[in-house]
């Protein structure tokens, strides 16, 4: 059975974007299917959230992109980690793993007494 959708904190998704793209290039529409799949159809982006976070972070030059070939034989623009990115992703997901550890420090304490 599937897990249901679950909403991202505000900032989440460009750290997953920066994650998937630094596995290697890829274009927009494979990033959308690598964070369905990879978090067990948890994430799901639609379109209108997932390419103006792509263009947001070109525009910031966390991304490089260029218009290739598809698997499918389509154009498609993929995206690839600039040093700049690679950076960011780095501090963000420290940060990230930082902070998720707290919560689930607080959320964990004293468990039996709330359920």
């Amino acid at each position: 059975m599937a897990s249901p959708k679950s909403d991202l904190p505000q900032g989440t998704l460009d750290l997953l974007i920066l994650r998937i793209v630094a596995l290697g290039p890829i274009h927009g529409y494979a990033i959308a299917q690598r964070l369905t799949e990879m978090s067990r159809h948890v994430v799901q982006v639609p379109q209108g959230s997932l390419y103006p976070a792509l263009h947001r972070l070109e525009n910031r030059g966390l991304l490089s992109a260029q218009w290739k070939q598809s698997e499918t034989g389509r154009e498609a623009k993929h995206y690839w980690l600039t040093a700049k990115g690679r950076a960011q992703f780095r501090n963000e997901a420290e940060s990230w793993l930082r902070l998720s550890e707290a919560i689930h420090l607080i959320l964990d304490s004293g468990q039996a007494e709330v359920l």
